[in-house]
């Protein structure tokens, strides 16, 4: 069951639409679950929704799959999501300089989204049956709210995360944070998406991004987290790749495999 709400985000004195998926039985259970919070929300459920068309197909895996769980996505700003979806200043990279506000919109999630969730579903609110995901930018905020505010986020799914232009802010992070053993995180990237394209024109390669990503999972395990990494072979940078992911990631995630 897909529920859609608007909600107020106020760091940019807007509205954003949820996307929550609710376990099939949420009605009828009287369980509580655990809850996934994603970025770009509007693509995981429905083609419809999606901005390019094409949707992770998420609730169809999630009606097969064996542990039920409330998923909330936010929909992003559509004329602002590069500066929202962005906790660093980037000076350098295919994005050029971005002065990024995306701290705000971690804070918004713990502050003001979380709660609202808490209280009008039966949630399991505690840290370790709360996690975030992502892709691109938002595989990059999935990344960081799960270092820096480690104490909310337990897992996180980073995927083809936009890490080039922040490594050594994020690996500064990583250093300067407090990080529980408990932790998983999820990275991947595809070996099709750094070549260059008229929409993602980069110039890195596939050892570029392997060699990032696996800086980072090497200074998370040496914190004491747990990591996966993923090379998708012939993945892209789009949904459709993103979703041959997903029992990938969330097995990993929640339930150890």
């Amino acid at each position: 069951m897909i529920i859609k709400w608007d909600i107020p985000f106020t760091p940019a004195q807007e509205a954003r639409t949820l996307h929550i998926h609710l376990p099939d039985d949420y009605d009828r259970s009287g369980e509580r679950y655990p809850v996934m919070y994603f970025f770009d929300g509007h693509n995981l459920f429905a083609d419809e929704d999606a901005t390019y068309g094409k949707s992770w197909g998420l609730e169809t895996f999630l009606s097969g799959w064996e542990k039920p769980l409330i998923v909330v996505g936010v929909a992003c700003s559509m004329t602002n999501r590069l500066v929202e979806y962005c906790p660093y200043h980037f000076t350098k990279g295919f994005l050029g300089e971005i002065r990024g506000t995306g701290d705000a919109t971690v804070r918004w999630m713990i502050d003001e989204l979380k709660p609202v969730i808490d209280r009008e579903f039966r949630t399991i609110p505690f840290r370790e049956c709360t996690a975030v995901g992502g892709s691109s930018m938002g595989g990059l905020m999935s990344l960081y709210a799960a270092i820096r505010y480690n104490t909310w986020f337990s897992k996180a799914a980073c995927l083809s995360s936009t890490v080039g232009p922040c490594v050594e802010d994020i690996l500064e992070d990583i250093n300067r944070s407090d990080i529980s053993p408990d932790t998983r995180v999820y990275l991947s990237w595809g070996t099709q998406e750094g070549g260059g394209s008229k929409m993602y024109p980069r110039h890195d390669t596939n050892d570029t991004m392997a060699g990032r990503n696996g800086r980072i999972a090497v200074r998370l395990m040496q914190r004491g987290a747990r990591t996966r990494l993923l090379a998708q072979e012939g993945g892209r940078h789009c949904e459709a790749d993103w979703e041959k992911q997903v029992p990938l990631f969330m097995d990993f995630l929640w339930l150890d495999r």
